[in-house]
């Protein structure tokens, strides 16, 4: 009888380092590549959490000096103490950064130093990298935010423990009519209103970009073609673009007066075409079912 393979160990991710150096960042984008994070749990409390039982999620740690029970020798001897487990894969992050820029960090937001509670800044700065001193030293990895912004550090986050995450970033293709407003979530907006309107063609007023009549008729117009072809290439250009900067939605919509010819077919073709090249969209009609009636399209609506 074959052996039967060994259970994937649960992943344990420790997130320490000096304040300011951006650990809160770091928590953030590991929950958003699918880990549960928690921060500034009491140290004790971190092997009771993990008793015996598995995980169904990697599990993120945040620590520092402000945290109750830190004592990073004591700490470094229960990550040894963890690591013996067959079921654990544990990584240590630290997160450094050059003195100068901490303190001009606590400055601009007007934060107190925990460790400068009666002193300098600076001070404080300097009495914390000694009591971390060996959380460094033993740190699995290690990563210098002095000249990160925070999109930066988010990308190193998503580089260095992104294999996890869930899923890829979410694709809405969506269609609105601009006579009930714009939609606020968008972030790619076409207007198709560039378009003749279906709504004044006999035997298409009733009918949505659904159906085939206005299809043909959209399709009809020698304009549409060219500038949907554009508008492919640029999402197509863009996407990869959006999702390697971590963004998690993104929301292409199309406009036109009440939401109901051109905006959905274009969107419906849209869609069709990100499918072919390999994506998930979703497709959201948010002015469908409304009614299409002369005080939505307007008497003189284009």
């Amino acid at each position: 009888m074959a052996s039967e393979s060994a259970p994937a160990r649960q992943r344990i991710l420790l997130v320490t380092g000096m304040l300011g150096a951006g650990k809160t960042t770091a928590l953030r984008e590991l929950e958003d590549l699918g880990w549960e994070a928690i921060d500034n749990l009491p140290i004790q409390l971190i092997e009771r959490l993990l008793g015996s039982q598995g995980h169904p999620y990697p599990l993120a740690f945040g620590f520092d000096c402000r945290t109750r029970g830190f004592v990073p020798v004591e700490i470094i001897e229960l990550v040894k103490q963890l690591s013996q487990r067959t079921d654990l894969e544990i990584t240590t992050l630290f997160l450094d950064c050059a003195g100068v820029e901490l303190a001009r960090r606590f400055d601009e937001t007007r934060r107190r130093h925990f460790l400068a509670q009666d002193m300098p800044v600076p001070q404080g700065i300097k009495a914390e990298r000694e009591l971390l001193g060996p959380l460094r030293r033993w740190a699995d990895v290690l990563i210098d935010t002095t000249e990160f912004t925070v999109n930066d550090l988010k990308q190193r986050i998503r580089e260095q423990f992104g294999q996890s995450a869930p899923q890829a970033m979410t694709v809405i293709v969506s269609s609105f009519g601009y006579s009930r407003g714009m939609p606020p979530a968008a972030d790619l907006v076409f207007d198709m209103r560039f378009l003749d309107n279906p709504h004044w063609q006999p035997g298409l007023k009733e009918l949505t970009g659904l159906d085939a009549p206005v299809g043909e008729f959209i399709e009809a117009n020698p304009v549409f073609a060219p500038n949907f072809a554009r508008m492919r290439e640029l999402v197509l250009e863009l996407l990869p673009l959006y999702a390697a900067q971590g963004k998690s939605y993104l929301n292409v919509a199309f406009g036109c007066t009440g939401g109901r010819h051109r905006s959905v077919y274009t969107a419906q073709t849209m869609a069709g075409a990100l499918r072919a090249a390999g994506f998930s969209p979703t497709v959201l009609h948010r002015n469908l079912a409304s009614r299409a009636a002369e005080l939505v399209e307007g008497s003189q609506a284009q």
